[in-house]
């Protein structure tokens, strides 16, 4: 009796070690083989998601994919970007800094209204310049290149100072104040315009560092063309054709 006992114990003792043995091989290959996937490329047909993030191999964020509710906000000399409402879907890319350098967005303007647009910024600061559509819901549109002078100073530096001037009480002061900003190149100004306007005319128009228009050329509706020069005052100083020519013509 007691080696029949002692014979059953040896052979439950052995089948748990065979056991034990198995299962550790089977592990062994599930492990094994998870890692060797992760070196293979995946082929999908089709894929659903919300957001992707393209890192490198030490974590580093170098591109966002994502919808409207997961849209990364946007890091600019370092520090995350605060927003009051969603950021359009798209995609947003990161410089080896880790701040945002620019990105594509689209999405609605109300209605039937929508916009798509592509950016490039500078370093630590925000776009320089894009590609834009942007329709209303009326159907009007405007599309073209656009440019930006940015100031040699990090965006959040720049936008406290433009906070700053903002809170002067006294109206000439504050914009005194504001136009300092301009005159020392520490504000953005609009540079340059080339594309359609919503009126249907085309233009291009370039100012100086300090965003004032000095030059437009138009192609009006209707294709009249015209040049204009203008000075620092938004004066227009010369014009072609010239306005005494255009009159004698028309008589």
């Amino acid at each position: 009796m007691v080696e029949t006992k002692l014979k059953n114990l040896e052979e439950e003792v052995r089948f748990l070690k065979i056991y034990a043995l198995v299962a550790t091989l089977l592990c062994a290959v599930i492990f094994l083989t998870a890692f060797t996937t992760q070196d293979r490329n995946q082929k999908f047909a089709e894929i659903d998601v919300e957001r992707i993030n393209i890192v490198e191999k030490d974590g580093k964020l170098r591109m966002v994919i994502s919808n409207q509710e997961r849209q990364h906000p946007g890091i600019v000399n370092g520090k995350m970007i605060k927003r009051d409402s969603p950021r359009p879907p798209g995609m947003i890319f990161f410089n080896h800094l880790g701040d945002e350098m620019g990105g594509y967005v689209f999405g609605d303007n109300g209605g039937n209204g929508h916009f798509g647009m592509i950016t490039w910024d500078k370093v630590r600061n925000d776009q320089t310049m894009a590609l834009s559509y942007l329709e209303s819901d009326n159907g009007t549109y405007e599309s073209g290149l656009k440019m930006w002078q940015q100031p040699n100073i990090p965006s959040d530096v720049m936008l406290s100072k433009l906070e700053e001037a903002r809170k002067i009480p006294d109206e000439a002061k504050r914009k005194a104040a504001i136009q300092t900003l301009v005159d020392n190149n520490e504000l953005t100004t609009n540079r340059l315009f080339l594309g359609k306007r919503r009126d249907n005319s085309n233009e291009l128009l370039m100012a100086d560092i300090k965003g004032r228009p000095r030059i437009r050329l138009q192609v009006a509706p209707d294709g009249t063309p015209k040049l204009e020069f203008l000075d620092e005052t938004g004066r227009i100083v010369y014009t072609l054709p010239e306005q005494r020519k255009t009159e004698k013509k028309r008589e």
